[in-house]
């Protein structure tokens, strides 16, 4: 139905009013789904003034009203793709700045003088950030109409780009904090940044004309199979050749270019071709997900096959949307009853919005269901099933998960999620057996899982924590001191390892095996879940004889860029990573086939080492399945090469060594030169030490921690120039007449002329000699030109960059006299005055850590949180429950440390700073408590299964 001019109708209000509706520069499917918006705004009586770059026939060709105003105008850019199917991070962040930022003050001066010009009542954005605060500016109301938000979308960007990026998302997180509230569609991302919410359905353009109407004009017989290419008008470049489709089949071609050639069997549409009725006309479409393809192949019941995309965030909540429709609509055919009248409106309601929550969760996470529908349970009468409260709870029936599988070996050790873990095993066997999902599993990646297992066979489980990093953080690469605790958050791996012609393999391994024409050889197969929220494909496999070359392991560069072409898949590095190394460094050969399973519950990118967890994890499982007696303090050290050399990463080996060697409720003293374990640290009674997400994705193979170690190493090459110039001058003026303080002197400057770790170097001497000595920053190209080489082999010195060294230098050599002192405290009586100084000590590496360029304004404002915290009392008599607090790790985002008193009040402390940091932010953080084994105390599991299936 189109809108003509003739429409007089004035709305229930009897005003007509004016809105503003401002349109993303990202793609149709935004201007597509406006349309609408627009369209039935107009048949209420109503002027619209849309603001876009879109092209115009997009809304003249549904909308014919003198009530609609198009104003061509874009201002912001959504991503940036450097072909249909990648996208530029970094590009994407420049053009947005470029676009948006550096013009702000002129956009919003302008903005406001043309709302103020047309009298709008509402601005309406899809999903514009600066339209937000331009309509706050001018006075007006905004409202966000859309399934996903900019801040969102850039967060991981922006680990690509580095520091001075980082201010895009908290400006955009703020110009949406204007609005009003946020009108939701489905398949939506995560949106913190507004606090109050609407759920809408899809919001879909209707048709023109049937399907038959539509064949008749384009003489395509109702008989003929039709598949619609539909890439966001970018497959202009591509060669289509008749022989990919098949026989009897047509392909219509979306936004295909003027002098493109087409085989017979393509046939190229129109540039303003009305896509919905073609689409409705189609038996099937090819193309990337996005919200306007999605939503029209739902709308018309359409098979889609669509081409991943990574770092397209927004991808893996449409993906989930359309897979769950599939899900309800097959179950729906075999006779499953999806419909009921047991239970209230209310309940109803409320069981539709946590599917929401739980659709954005990974199996085995808290799934942040929101207080008010907790609460709802005494209203009610309904018991909601916390996960929280079900994971605290030690004497669930482990008896339930024992009687399904033998236990060979090993010790669950009471650990939850562990008993978890085996009930997850135990569901995919009953998948398996029966072909079916439970509604709350992930589809696709069980789907996968329950095929490779043979259950007749062994498995092996081996479990890794997360870490906290206590003190310590980035001074492990230069021989700090550091104090690390494994938390209660972890990795389990299980594995399988058979004979290849016993293997069960997917279809397309299976196929790959037989065009080699070789009879069945090693296969690694790998299910990882959680892959919905990192935008990863769930599974990953090769054949082991890809690890091969002329008889021997393939180099770790080799490794690297195997991993590295499907970026989709790089994930895997982590996992399949082991194997290489354990066949390089102890040089054990894979005869038969491994199949893995990894479920990890440590959150990625919030600093608290979930790659370490999986490394680790994996490792153990690997040498469990083999009969590798490898210690743990070994198996932390083979892990840091599979992060340094396969996966890229620059990290020190404290991660690992933590989740390897750490002990529950112990704090692991490691001095990182390289990786010396000088004991286990009783956390007091009294003491108690949480983490605290900011929400700001976290990366050790970012831009900033790579750029600070660079700095650092840096600084060491100069130090130790510097020490031996002034050793050989010591020398020649002395000509061998020196008394006994000289010669202490001159020894200590040959030492330091040849220092291996910077963190042997002590805070005095640093300041007397060389602090003056080094500059605050130095270009890439200088040093190199100076000094030739700043010898750390995991990062390479950029010729045209600055790096900061003076700074980058003073932080470990301070750092480990800090975490020196705080170990020394950690044994001292209970006081205020040794809470008050371990808090001090923690300060004073956070302040430290931002020197060096390696703050965060969200790991800032929390660290401000438990400051004011401290610091507040509720009477003179009270005692401080909270006493400092530290960026951990990489920094640059991640987690923050907070040390306080082991008291009800302190954890009322933390969940205020929880409630207030989401109150500023629009983000409520994680919170990390509680601790448990790390890999070399839990070992591993034997499990066999009882009774399997026929």
């Amino acid at each position: 139905m189109r809108i003509n001019d003739g429409t007089d109708q004035v709305s229930d209000s009897g005003k007509r009013l004016v809105f503003a509706y401002y349109v993303t520069g990202h793609g149709f499917g935004h201007a597509t789904r406006v349309v609408e918006v627009v369209r039935h705004l107009i048949l209420a009586g109503h002027d619209v003034h849309v603001v876009t770059g879109a092209p115009d026939f997009v809304f003249t060709s549904e909308i014919q009203s003198s009530r609609l105003f198009i104003r061509k105008l874009v201002l912001d850019c959504g991503a940036v793709q450097a072909d249909a199917l990648t996208v530029d991070r970094l590009a994407s962040l420049e053009k947005y700045s470029e676009t948006a930022v550096a013009p702000r003050a002129s956009i919003l001066a302008t903005e406001v003088e043309w709302l103020n010009s047309i009298k709008a009542d509402l601005v309406v954005s899809d999903v514009v950030p600066v339209a937000c605060r331009a309509a706050a500016d001018a006075g007006i109301r905004s409202v966000c109409v859309t399934n996903f938000s900019w801040d969102f979308i850039y967060a991981e960007y922006v680990m690509d780009a580095g520091n001075h990026h980082r201010s895009i998302v908290w400006q955009i997180a703020e110009d949406y904090s204007h609005c009003e509230f946020l009108i939701r569609l489905p398949g939506y991302c995560p949106m913190p940044a507004f606090r109050d919410v609407i759920d809408v359905p899809l919001v879909v353009r209707r048709l023109h004309k049937s399907r038959k109407e539509v064949r008749k004009e384009l003489g395509i017989g109702d008989d003929v199979k039709l598949v619609i290419l539909n890439f966001g008008g970018q497959p202009a470049g591509w060669k289509l050749k008749e022989e990919y489709l098949p026989s009897g089949w047509l392909c219509l071609v979306c936004g295909g270019s003027d002098n493109q050639e087409l085989p017979p069997n393509f046939l190229k549409l129109a540039k303003d071709a009305y896509t919905p009725d073609l689409i409705a006309a189609s038996d099937c479409m090819l193309g990337k997900i996005g919200y306007g393809t999605v939503s029209e192949a739902l709308s018309f019941k359409l098979p889609f096959v669509f081409v991943r995309r990574d770092y397209f965030n927004e991808e893996p909540f449409l993906r989930n949307m359309l897979e769950v429709a599939a899900r309800i609509l097959q179950d729906t055919a075999v006779g499953k009853n999806y419909a009921s009248d047991k239970l209230s409106g209310a309940r109803r309601l409320r069981d539709a919005i946590v599917l929401g929550y739980q659709l954005q969760r990974v199996p085995g996470r808290d799934l942040c269901i929101p207080d008010w529908y907790a609460n709802a349970e005494n209203e009610l009468g309904l018991r909601t099933g916390s996960p929280t409260a079900a994971i605290t709870d030690n004497s669930f029936h482990m008896e339930s998960y024992t009687e399904d599988f033998d236990i060979l070996h090993g010790d669950l050790q009471g650990l939850s999620d562990t008993m978890t873990f085996l009930k997850s095993l135990v569901e995919l066997d009953a998948f398996y057996d029966s072909g079916k999902s439970t509604e709350k599993h992930r589809m696709r990646e069980r789907m996968a899982a329950a095929g490779i297992f043979n259950w007749e066979e062994e498995i092996f489980v081996a479990r890794a924590p997360g870490r906290l990093d206590v003190v310590g953080g980035i001074a492990d690469y230069s021989g700090s001191l550091v104090l690390q605790m494994p938390i209660r958050e972890a990795c389990h791996v299980a594995v399988q390892r058979n004979n290849p012609s016993k293997q069960r393999l997917w279809k397309h391994a299976q196929a790959r095996e037989n065009a080699k024409r070789q009879g069945p050889t090693p296969v690694l197969q790998i299910v990882s879940y959680g892959s919905e929220l990192s935008n990863r494909a769930p599974t990953f496999d090769m054949d082991l004889s890809d690890f091969m070359d002329g008889g021997q392991p393939i180099s770790y560069q080799k490794a690297k860029e195997y991993f590295a072409r499907d970026p989709s898949q790089r994930w895997a590095a982590y996992v399949a990573g082991v194997i290489l190394v354990l066949m390089r460094e102890l040089g054990v050969r894979f005869a038969d086939s491994i199949s893995m399973l990894v479920s990890s519950a440590v959150p990625e990118g919030k600093g608290v080492s979930s790659s370490a967890s999986v490394e680790v994890a994996s490792m153990s499982a690997i040498a469990a399945a083999h009969g590798l007696d490898i210690s743990p303090r070994d198996i932390a050290l083979l892990c840091q090469k599979v992060e340094n050399h396969i996966v890229g990463a620059p990290c020190g080996v404290m991660d690992q060594m933590t989740s390897a060697c750490g002990e529950a409720n112990r704090l692991l003293a490691m001095i990182c030169q390289p990786a010396e374990v000088i004991g286990l640290v009783d956390i007091p009674s009294h003491l108690r030490f949480w983490g605290i997400d900011s929400g700001i994705r976290h990366s050790i193979g970012g831009t900033d921690y790579g750029s600070v170690r660079v700095g650092t190493f840096m600084g060491r090459t100069m130090i130790k120039s510097f020490a031996s110039t002034m050793f050989s001058q010591s020398l020649s003026s002395a000509n061998g007449n020196t008394d006994e303080s000289e010669e202490d002197g001159v020894e200590l400057l040959q030492t330091e002329a040849s220092l291996d770790y910077l963190c042997n170097l002590s805070p005095h001497r640093f300041e007397a000699l060389y602090s003056k000595m080094l500059p605050d920053s130095m270009l890439g190209e200088n040093f190199l030109k100076q000094y030739a080489d700043h010898n750390d082999p995991f990062t390479i010195i950029d010729n045209k960059r600055s790096y900061g060294v003076r700074a980058a230098a003073r932080h470990p050599i301070y750092e480990n006299f800090r975490v020196k002192a705080f170990k020394a405290l950690l044994t001292s009586a209970s006081s205020d005055e040794q809470l008050t100084a371990l808090g001090e000590l923690m300060y004073q590496c956070h302040l430290s850590y931002s020197a060096c360029g390696l703050g965060s304004d969200g790991t800032d404002r929390l660290v401000q949180l438990v400051q004011e915290m401290q610091h507040k009392k509720v009477s003179k008599t009270e005692e401080g429950t909270l006493y400092g607090a530290k960026i951990t790790g990489g920094g640059s985002g991640g987690t923050i440390c907070v040390v306080g008193r082991n008291c009800l009040r302190s954890s009322e402390q933390i969940l205020e700073i929880q409630r207030r940091y989401r109150g500023a932010t629009g983000y409520l953080p994680l919170v990390f408590e509680g601790s448990s084994p790390g890999a070399g105390n839990f070992g591993y599991l034997k499990i066999r299964r009882r009774n399997p299936p026929n």
